[in-house]
């Protein structure tokens, strides 16, 4: 059975190009397994985990949201910010989540804090340490 090709583009670039037996991709309702074959398919992501297996070997990526499209064998992911697990700096993961944290703290008395936005950077800051922590 012919592999997956997949490419995970974000504005700055394409970050993973690779043949894939295997895709696993966070979807709006779940994750969504994606192997050789699969029907055409047009869906909205969330933040997390995009990972994908060649030979028995997986491969994690974090994605901050964003489209995938399925047809003929091809995976193509639009995300606005994409990180190999190994490229994730968790020192800055770690002062993300504290400034988010921070700001939802002092939500309370401060109006002016965008409390979806500080949540939305928390659970991004908390994916990404999550993810390159392996769990």
């Amino acid at each position: 059975m012919a592999a997956l090709q997949l490419e995970v583009v974000t504005p700055n670039g394409p970050v993973v190009q690779a043949e894939a037996d295997y895709v696993g991709i966070p979807g709006e309702l779940g994750q969504l397994g994606i192997m050789p074959g699969h029907s055409p398919l047009l869906t909205a992501l969330t933040p997390g985990r995009l990972y994908f297996r060649k030979n028995d070997q997986n491969t994690d990526v974090f994605i901050s949201g964003g489209f995938a499209e399925i047809s003929e064998n091809r995976v193509s992911i639009l995300a606005e910010s994409a990180e190999l697990k190994e490229h994730i700096d968790v020192a800055r993961a770690q002062r993300a989540m504290d400034r988010a944290r921070q700001r939802l703290e002092k939500a309370a008395s401060d109006e002016t804090i965008d409390v979806l936005r500080a949540e939305a950077a928390l659970l991004r800051a908390s994916l990404r340490m999550k993810i390159a922590s392996g769990s």
